[in-house]
């Protein structure tokens, strides 16, 4: 049975990265769910964020086949218990439907979702959580006929290890560089 497995890859900003990292999916025909692409706490290297349903097997060879790559400094899969993540959602709903039915603002606000904008035609709606309660919200709002348009970002996650392992990594590379933690002048 597939699970959703998180990677997250770390490299240098380069031209291309991404294309060789998706292309190692697609070689091996597993589709990516999400995919987010920021600099990460580390100056000068990006974290690559992706989403896949796979097994551990699969993952593990998708895995070793993306670090192989020569601008990736790191890569790793992980289960969300692994992970502390975060989405967001936005919603555009319709105005005239959003003032007719107090019911929709009651929706929003329990699921501590914020209205952002609002004007006669619509109002949009934003939501940070996990994946499932930002496909609830759109659940919950659809059934009233009011959502105009509706989109979620890709998944970002932090482990929820003490120190990012990528920067262990690096630690251990400079260390080898140096001299074994020598300082050099």
């Amino acid at each position: 049975m597939d699970t959703l497995y998180t990677l997250l890859v770390y490299s240098e900003n380069l031209a291309g990265i991404l294309n060789q990292i998706t292309a190692v999916f697609t070689r091996r025909q597993v589709n990516i769910e999400s995919l987010n692409v920021s600099a990460s706490s580390i100056e000068g290297v990006h974290k690559y964020t992706i989403t896949a349903w796979s097994n551990e097997d699969q993952i593990k060879k998708i895995t070793k086949q993306i670090e192989k790559k020569i601008d990736v400094i790191k890569a790793d899969y992980y289960t969300d218990d692994q992970l502390f993540i975060r989405e967001v959602g936005i919603y555009k709903l319709s105005t005239p439907e959003v003032m007719n039915n107090p019911e929709i603002s009651r929706i929003i606000r329990k699921a501590d979702a914020r209205i952002i904008e609002v004007n006669p035609t619509f109002c949009s709606v934003i939501m940070s959580g996990i994946t499932d309660e930002i496909t609830g919200l759109y659940y919950a709002l659809d059934k009233f006929n009011c959502l105009l348009q509706y989109t979620r970002s890709g998944r970002i996650a932090i482990t929820r290890s003490t120190v990012e392992e990528v920067s262990d990594f690096l630690k251990k590379q400079e260390e080898n560089t140096t001299g074994h933690g020598d300082v050099q002048e």
